[in-house]
């Protein structure tokens, strides 16, 4: 019995939100009226836009509210209004989701009084169920139809403020560019870093290889010693070559990748990585099923570079690498104890992360509250 008042209380108050959220909706009733009269006579089309803002903010309120009883977010897509007015007018009419909000603001002066049915359901249910579950010891069968209330009016809501088929397509549509520019430009930043490691680094030192062992060709007859020098010279030269040249490839694909996997790549990346790290790992076997090279190596730079922030910027001395297959991909949290604030803004380190991830149809969550923890979650969908 106690169970079931305290649930109903919770639809109520969800019931009594709805029904002022209608209220003000009826209050707004006369600028709804004033903009479409302006647009019949042309003196108010400026109104328009801002009719369709305020609309959506109602309905935002609506999923919110919404979300709150169910549990589960209410999607919502919008084409944004913003430039001149011819622009913002063109954007307010051609959105799909201005249809269904107004079939739902429509619809909602009807339905959201739905928290009415519930007031006579209150005296009735505590009689009845008093009796019912007090003397009789069974279920309460009055006060649970004031949740189920709840629940239509929360699926009457969900099917009305979802967005469309169209909308979510040009929803896609619009992420996918904006993911793809973001590729491209990650993309060209990295092939110029490489094209700058090789050009400072690798390609200096073959100039001032080729120098020495010219200087010692020609010194080889005269001057034997000073030849022997240059040629230790050059020997030292060629060993500091290849090292900048097996770094420069690591960070095109990581050989480690290709010889131990992500598992092992990981663990090499905690044992170096000069904090304390512990590394889980869940579902990936050495000899297991691999991802695709392409989600390997992203979370493998994901997890370099959340491990050298932590490094460098939050002053933690532990870490803890989370890496797990699940269902629909690969899934990995990186967690320090350090200062927290992280901030993508002002570097170019998380950004790059979001970068790689978003060109592979992933996502990137950082939680980086002032005084730690910052905790860096990645998922990159993959076929295993």
């Amino acid at each position: 019995m106690g169970k079931a008042i305290v649930r109903a209380a919770r639809a109520t108050v969800h019931l009594c939100r709805s029904m002022a959220l209608v209220f003000t909706m009826c209050l707004f009733t006369g600028v709804f009226c004033v903009a479409v009269a302006g647009t019949l006579i042309g003196a108010g089309v400026w109104l328009i836009p801002e009719t369709v803002l305020l609309i959506r903010r109602l309905a935002g309120a609506k999923r919110y509210l919404t979300g709150l009883w169910t549990g589960d977010e209410v999607a919502q897509a919008y084409q944004p209004i913003t430039g001149p007015l011819r622009q913002r007018l063109r954007a307010a009419l051609r959105d799909p989701g201005t249809r269904s909000d107004l079939i739902w603001a429509a619809a909602f002066y009807v339905y959201g009084w739905t928290g009415l049915l519930a007031l006579p359901l209150w005296p009735l249910g505590l009689v009845v169920d008093g009796v019912w579950c007090g003397l009789l010891r069974r279920h309460p069968v009055v006060l649970p139809l004031i949740s189920r209330l709840a629940d239509l009016e929360s699926a009457w809501s969900t099917a009305l403020l979802k967005p469309s088929p169209q909308t979510r397509l040009a929803a896609r549509v619009d992420e996918l560019t904006h993911t793809r520019a973001g590729a491209v430009a990650a993309h060209a930043a990295e092939l110029r870093r490489i094209e700058r490691d090789l050009h400072d680094g690798t390609q200096a030192h073959l100039v001032s290889l080729s120098m020495r062992l010219g200087l010692a060709l020609r010194a080889y007859d005269s001057a034997p010693v000073t030849a022997r020098e240059l040629l230790v010279e050059a020997r030292d030269q060629a060993e500091r070559t290849l090292t900048e040249l097996r770094h420069v490839v690591r960070t095109i694909h990581p050989p480690i990748l290709s010889d131990r996997g992500l598992a092992g790549a990981v663990r090499a990346l905690a044992a170096g990585s000069g904090l304390d790290v512990s590394v889980d790992i869940e579902g990936l076997a050495d000899d297991g099923p691999r991802a695709p090279a392409a989600v390997e190596a992203a979370a493998y730079f994901a997890v370099a570079e959340a491990l050298t922030n932590a490094a460098r910027h939050s002053g933690a001395s532990r870490a803890r690498v989370r890496l797990a297959r699940v269902r629909t991909g690969l899934r990995l949290t990186v967690r320090d104890e350090g200062a927290g604030g992280a901030d993508e803004t002002s570097g170019t380190g998380l950004l790059g992360i979001r970068r790689r991830v978003a060109a592979l149809d992933g996502t990137v969550t950082v939680s980086s509250p002032s005084g730690g923890p910052t905790v860096v979650a990645v998922e990159l969908p993959c076929v295993w």
